[in-house]
């Protein structure tokens, strides 16, 4: 497996994952019915940002980043990111390959930390990899988010300093 910068061709491969990680409405705040265009829109970043995909050697989207400024102005040194696996492709290391990449992008960009803003509290797998990662929970939002079934659980606000 290898990451690379992320091409506009890129996205008809991470589309099929995305739409079905999005539509299920458990690990990320996006709308659960985002067209082609709209959450291309939304993954597919320019700079300062930046998208990349994990690929085998065969040219197989396995998962994609993205990284971006945390916040615009005096909260741009900071670093946030997001990551999605193609459910076939979990188990394999790519979320962790693709954390490490985003953490070295982040510190060869001058970053201070990284902080993720919204970790949904029942996504424990997640939750898992990023402490792993070196990520603290510094906070959690109650009842945040609202799980497809109509409950409710949090919202971790993750960071680590860089």
């Amino acid at each position: 497996m290898h990451i690379r910068t992320a091409t506009p061709d890129d996205w008809a491969a991470v589309w099929p994952f995305f739409r079905a990680i999005t539509a299920a409405g458990e690990t990320y705040t996006y709308p659960r019915d985002l067209t082609f265009e709209r959450g291309r829109d939304f993954w597919m970043l320019d700079a300062p940002g930046r998208t990349v995909v994990a690929v085998d050697d065969d040219g197989t989207v396995l998962g994609s980043a993205k990284m971006n400024p945390n916040q615009m102005g005096p909260g741009a040194h900071m670093a946030s990111a997001s990551y999605m696996v193609a459910p076939e492709h979990a188990g394999r290391g790519v979320g962790r390959a693709l954390c490490e990449h985003t953490l070295e992008w982040a510190r060869a960009e001058g970053y201070r930390g990284m902080q993720f803003n919204a970790v949904v509290q029942t996504n424990t797998r997640a939750v898992a990899l990023w402490r792993s990662c070196g990520f603290d929970v510094i906070g959690t939002v109650p009842e945040a988010f609202r799980l497809p079934d109509g409950s409710y659980t949090g919202l971790h606000v993750m960071h680590q300093t860089l």
